[in-house]
């Protein structure tokens, strides 16, 4: 297909089977109830958990179903969040492009990584051509061509890594635009003025998992981040960095090292946690506590994994979340 019939909303529907399929969406409120709230509801009955932190200013959806039902969840979740959402407004710990972030595809049940690809590109070319941006809610009223989409992972041509899209945040992705350096795979070749962009990717399971430390020095966890990753020599399949965490009223809190597990078969929870732990020693703090954001598979966990990464309880997993949900049928 063209770029201009993918402009123009003509597409050819993917050849997917008849299997399940996970979707991941990272949206940029994490702190309004309400907004929550609406945002999990826009996704129906595909959600299996909902994982909201305000310092992070960010919740993760966890949704499950059909290549149909999947689809036509992401495309009302989008559509809520630029109606719901400005980034102008937004300040968090967690780096962003986008009000709906990030929206990775993860193939399940009787469904393979290249169908997970097939579909990251049908709902980008959907998110790209849909005009509900013009029209937010409880704001001003904006004019635009559309949201633009960059695909990642599995489901860009050339490989493109989400930390890429994020180099240097919004303002860094809006430069490399205007100069011509990157391009969207789908949509105008600039930011949305409340929406920002979409990164949509398709990926196998990840895990988003967080170390807090016992000090509010932001650097330590830095340090410690760039340490362990995998691009300064750490461990592999690693990403780090380290945030600040506040309260409420906004006062720094904590250092906290967060991280993604690109694969957990590589580098375990317990790999990673260790690693920090180590490096936090060395720095000459503690570790206060982890957590898990999101339904890690049962794969990824061992008994008593709780109190050995100082968990406030035990995770929910992927796994379990399905059976409830069958349960419930």
């Amino acid at each position: 297909m063209s770029r201009t019939e993918e402009l123009r909303g003509e597409r050819r529907p993917p050849r997917l089977g008849g299997g399940l399929f996970a979707a991941v969406p990272n949206l940029s409120e994490g702190r309004d109830p309400e907004r929550i709230r609406a945002l999990a509801e826009a996704a129906g009955q595909t959600l299996l958990d909902r994982h909201s932190d305000p310092s992070h200013h960010r919740t993760v959806l966890t949704l499950a179903g059909s290549a149909a039902e999947i689809e036509e969840a992401a495309l009302a979740l989008f559509r809520a969040a630029v109606r719901l959402l400005d980034l102008r407004r937004h300040r968090g710990a967690h780096p962003r492009i986008g009000v709906l972030d990030v929206l990775p595809f993860v193939p399940l049940e009787g469904t393979r990584p290249e169908e997970a690809a097939a579909l990251a590109r049908q709902v980008g070319s959907r998110i790209a051509n849909d005009r509900i941006a013009d029209d937010r809610i409880g704001g001003d009223r904006i004019t635009t061509d559309g949201v633009p989409v960059f695909l990642y992972g599995l489901a860009s041509a050339t490989g493109r890594s989400l930390p890429e899209l994020r180099r240097g945040g919004l303002r860094g992705l809006a430069a490399r635009l205007a100069a011509g350096e990157v391009e969207p795979d789908f949509g105008p070749r600039r930011l949305h003025p409340t929406a920002g962009a979409v990164a949509v990717g398709a990926r196998g399971p990840l895990l988003a998992f967080n170390v807090d430390l016992d000090t509010g020095q932001v650097e330590t966890a830095r340090r410690i981040a760039a340490r362990i990753r995998e691009s300064g020599g750490g461990l592999p399949a690693l990403r780090a960095l380290g945030v600040l965490l506040t309260d409420a009223a906004g006062k720094p809190e904590r250092a906290q090292v967060s991280m993604n597990l690109l694969d957990f078969r590589r580098t375990s929870l317990r790999d990673a946690f260790d690693a920090a732990r180590r490096e936090a020693a060395a720095e000459g703090v503690g570790v206060a506590g982890s957590e898990i954001v999101g339904l890690p598979p049962e794969a990824a966990l061992w008994p008593g994994a709780e109190d050995d990464l100082l968990l406030p309880a035990p995770p929910r997993t992927l796994e379990s979340a399905l059976r409830e949900r069958r349960g419930r049928a």
